[in-house]
Order: C-alpha cells, then sequence, then structure tokens
C-alpha cells in the first residue's frame, strides 16, 4: 500500500496585495500629515464626531442592562468565530432551500467576478446598490465600470462621495468630511437637470438626491447590496438603514446579489434581539433603524426572483488563525470606536488608506490585508495610529479590545521587521538594565543631556534613531541628582526615617481607633 503525503498545513493566505481597498498610497503618519492641514476637514469631523457621540450616551445609559447587552454581543460572536465553518455550511444550506444561490470567493477577485457574471447573465448594464463595506472593501465599483456596467450608490452619503469621485471616510456616514456647501456645489455639477437655483438647506439636498434616485430604483433590474446579518438557522439576511433606500433595492428589482463577509453570520434568528439594540445606538444614537429589512430566500410574487448570496473570505480565515486577532472579527461595523477616537477625529478617515478607517480599521485591515506583503507596506504603519486611550475598547457595543490587539500587532510587525535601530537600541537597553554597575555608569552619563537641553529645561531633538520620538514629542532634562543617589544619601536616609516615623504613628492611632 502506498502512502498519500498530504502535505504541511499552510497559513490561510491574507488579501492578495493590490486588489481592493485595503491599502493606501502612504503609510499614516505621512497620509496624516496632509490631512491634518485642512481645517474645514477637522472641523467637521470634531463637529460630526461629537454630535454622534452624545447622542450615543444619551441612548445607552437609558438602558439599565447595556452593559449585560455588550456582554451577550461580545459571548454570541466569540461562539461564532469558535463554530464559524460549520456555521456556514448551515447558513448555505438553508439559502439554499428557501430558493437562493449561494457563491463562495476566496478573494476580491473571485468576488468581483461572481457579481459581474451574475449581472451579465440578467443583460442589465447597471445595478443599484445599497451602501456596502464589503463591496468597498473589493472595490466592486470600479471593477462593474470597467466591465461596461454601471453601479448607482443610492444611499445619500455613498451618493455624494461617489459623484464628486472621492473615497469614504468614516464605516458610518462616508461624507463625513464634507458640509453642505460642498454637496451643493457637488450635486450642481454631477447630477444631470439639477435645480441651478439649488441651495444648501439639508431638506432641499435631500429632495434633489430623491429626484436622481426616484428614477433608478423604477428602472433598474439589478440590485447589490450587503448584509449587516446573515442567520445560519434560518438563512435569512439582514439590512439595516435609516433612509429607505435599502428597502427599495432590496424588494424592487427582479435580482438581488448580497455580498457578505464570512464574519457576519449570527447563529440563531434570537440573537438579533441583541444586535438590533446594540447596533444603531452605538452607531447613529437611536433606539432602534428606522428600516430594519429582513429576507429569506425567494418569496413567489414578492420581492426579487432571484436571490445570490457570494460569501467573501478575502483574509478573513487568515484573521481567524490568529488566535488573538480573530477578535477583530466579532466587528459589528457601527463606527462607535470612530467618533471616539482622538486620533480618527484629527486624521480623518482617508488618512487609514482603507476601506475600515479608525481604531477597528488599524486592527482589522492588517489582518486581512497583511503589513509585509511589500516593502515599506504601508499598512505597517496602523498599529501605531493610537494613543491607546483605551476609548475605544470602553464604546465598543461587542467589547473587542482594542488597545491590547493593537499592542499585539506591534508585537507582530517588530518581530517581522527583522534587525532594526529600534530594535538594537532595545537589546541594548536590555544588556544595560541586567547589569548594576553597568546601569549606574549610564544613569551618570545620561547627565550630559542637561547640556542639549533649552531654558525650559526640555529636550526638544533628539539624534538618529530616536528623532521620530523627539518629532512629535520633548523630553524633560534629566535632574542633577538621580533617585538612587538621593536615597543613599544623608537627605534621602533622613526623609525615609521620617516617613517611617509618621507610618508608625499612623498605626498607633488607627489600632487606638478600633
Amino acid at each position: 500500500m502506498s502512502s498519500t503525503f498530504l502535505g504541511m498545513p499552510a497559513t490561510p493566505p491574507r488579501a492578495p496585495y493590490g486588489e481592493g481597498n485595503l491599502r493606501g498610497d502612504a503609510k499614516f503618519p505621512e497620509a496624516a500629515r496632509g490631512e491634518l492641514r485642512n481645517q474645514q476637514l477637522r472641523r467637521n469631523l470634531r463637529n460630526a464626531t461629537h454630535t454622534i457621540r452624545g447622542k450615543r450616551l444619551a441612548v445607552t445609559t437609558e438602558l439599565p442592562d447595556w452593559e449585560a447587552l455588550r456582554t451577550a454581543g461580545s459571548q454570541i460572536k466569540t461562539d461564532t468565530m469558535n463554530r464559524l465553518p460549520e456555521l456556514l455550511e448551515q447558513l448555505e444550506a438553508k439559502v439554499t432551500a428557501a430558493g437562493g444561490t449561494v457563491h463562495w470567493a476566496r478573494d476580491a477577485a473571485e468576488a468581483n467576478a461572481i457579481v459581474t457574471r451574475l449581472v451579465a447573465a440578467t443583460g442589465s448594464d447597471e445595478v443599484i446598490k445599497v451602501k456596502s463595506m464589503a463591496t468597498q472593501e473589493i472595490g466592486l465599483n470600479e471593477h462593474l465600470e470597467s466591465q461596461g456596467i454601471t453601479a448607482h450608490e443610492t444611499d445619500l452619503a455613498e451618493l455624494i462621495v461617489q459623484l464628486a469621485h472621492d473615497k469614504p471616510s468614516h464605516i458610518l456616514v462616508p461624507a463625513i468630511h464634507r458640509n453642505r456647501d460642498e454637496i451643493r456645489e457637488i450635486f450642481l455639477e454631477r447630477i444631470p437637470g439639477v435645480d441651478a437655483g439649488l441651495d444648501s438647506v439639508p431638506a432641499h439636498l435631500a429632495a434633489a438626491a430623491r429626484a436622481y434616485l426616484r428614477e433608478k430604483f423604477m428602472t433598474t433590474k439589478v440590485a447589490v447590496s450587503g448584509a449587516n446579518f446573515g442567520i445560519a438557522e434560518t438563512g435569512t439576511l439582514s439590512v439595516v438603514e435609516s433612509e429607505g433606500n435599502g428597502r427599495m433595492c432590496l424588494t424592487l428589482p427582479e435580482t438581488l446579489i448580497t455580498v457578505m463577509g464570512i464574519e457576519k453570520v449570527l447563529p440563531r434568528y434570537q440573537d438579533l434581539e441583541v444586535f438590533f439594540q446594540l447596533l444603531p445606538r452605538s452607531s447613529t444614537g437611536e433606539r432602534m433603524n428606522p428600516y430594519t429589512s429582513l429576507w429569506t430566500g425567494v418569496t413567489e410574487g414578492d420581492g426579487p426572483r432571484e436571490f445570490h448570496l457570494v460569501l467573501l473570505d478575502n483574509g478573513r480565515t487568515a484573521a481567524l488563525a490568529d488566535a488573538i486577532g480573530r477578535e477583530a472579527l466579532n466587528c459589528i461595523r457601527c463606527s462607535a470606536c470612530l467618533n471616539v477616537c482622538p486620533v480618527y477625529e484629527r486624521a480623518g478617515g482617508h488618512a487609514y488608506g482603507s476601506t475600515y478607517p479608525g481604531p477597528i480599521g488599524a486592527v482589522l485591515t492588517p489582518q486581512l490585508a497583511g503589513m509585509h506583503e511589500a516593502k515599506n507596506d504601508p499598512n505597517s504603519s496602523l498599529p501605531y495610529a493610537s494613543t491607546l486611550c483605551g476609548a475605544c475598547f470602553d464604546a465598543c457595543p461587542v467589547k473587542i479590545d482594542i488597545p491590547s490587539l493593537l499592542v499585539e500587532l506591534r508585537h507582530q510587525h517588530t518581530e517581522q521587521s527583522g534587525t532594526t535601530a529600534e530594535k538594537l537600541a532595545m537589546r541594548a537597553a536590555a544588556a544595560v538594565m541586567a547589569r548594576p554597575g553597568l546601569y549606574t555608569t549610564a544613569q551618570k552619563a545620561a547627565g550630559i543631556g542637561r547640556v542639549v537641553a533649552g531654558r525650559d529645561r526640555k529636550i526638544t531633538k533628539l539624534p538618529k534613531p530616536f528623532d521620530g520620538w523627539s518629532d512629535s514629542r520633548d523630553i524633560a532634562a534629566p535632574p542633577k541628582q538621580t533617585f538612587r543617589d538621593w536615597f543613599s544619601s544623608a537627605e534621602g536616609q533622613q526623609a525615609l526615617r521620617a516617613e517611617e516615623a509618621a507610618a508608625s504613628g499612623r498605626h498607633g492611632e488607627e489600632s487606638d481607633g478600633r
């Protein structure tokens, strides 16, 4: 009998380099530098994030069981990731039994090819779209355009971004970096037949967009959507939104194609009870979404005649294989972490270079697409785009410990970077600290730093390789006397004896009180 060698287990692949929108053209510090000069952008971001943050706080504090809901959401998502393969197979079986067709896409190229083939089979050369992070991630609109198919975004903010040939800068509010005057100019220039007297009143801008989209809703035969959740137990898909455009796209066309990341599956229909409370409160500061659409396969005489579900991997299995990093897949795309992040508020979403900006993007993007796929990979800077203040962890409705994940990614980046000046410096510091005599000598030598300090007793510029640190912060000049010197001096010993005597007296008073 001959044996068959099946090979060694291989690490699941990341999203292919150069496909989709999971990598920018420049590292975060460089990209953020330009964004920080845009005063209008910073005002827009500050106003929008503070408004959403205040609304979220109001509607979450009114629930006595909010923390219990967060815990439940976290546990459900963790259980899902632990059983993801079997749940996806169950979802496929249920969708198929309900008259839908399931397609599996390992990466952006396969997903784009599947959607393009399905649209072409209908004979249509245009589609209407519900806001979808997954289709932005794979660059579906651009691919369809290259194949002669026009995709019309129907979410108002997405429409603004599309008409301006721009990129989204926020998970929930893609046009958060635009103000109403800018939007007016975009509509006047890009919407055919718009009233030349259009002003910047929000209601009038919305009416102009509604008139433009109404024809698309009534005449386009194919729709493409994302999905907030997919239920393995029943094969049900869900989209929640605030404008009603999603409801139009999900019911009017003859063919519906949904592209869903494989991490969006939930085990049970009852799980929606938890997430339909967590998501709107965390995202828009509302008690519930104005429009919640649920559908299961195809229903005769009601809604689309064909339904296709494209299950997208694109690096998600690679993230799942990382015992620590898989926690990032629990994300429900609420954007709460963006709205509390001081880095995002100042730099904006474009600086991250990915479809997924902000704290969760700094974790998720490297997990999906990698950090060392090319020399000077822009994604390698994302784990450092954070102050590690912890506000994102406090805000996350499913309790993703984003700061800890960022620290882990920094560790992974350091390990994969080979020998660097920073690593050599850390090794040298470890060697010095492990030898008391050498450490004492180094402390005394550090006193030279007082010579280069300014009158304010601060060092503002360090030599390489430490110049990156001093580019953004000052360092206090070393003291004339180290703690060790003070501690061993007569003054230090006298202070120590005085403190011991005072502590003894306090202990005696407490004993008398008992």
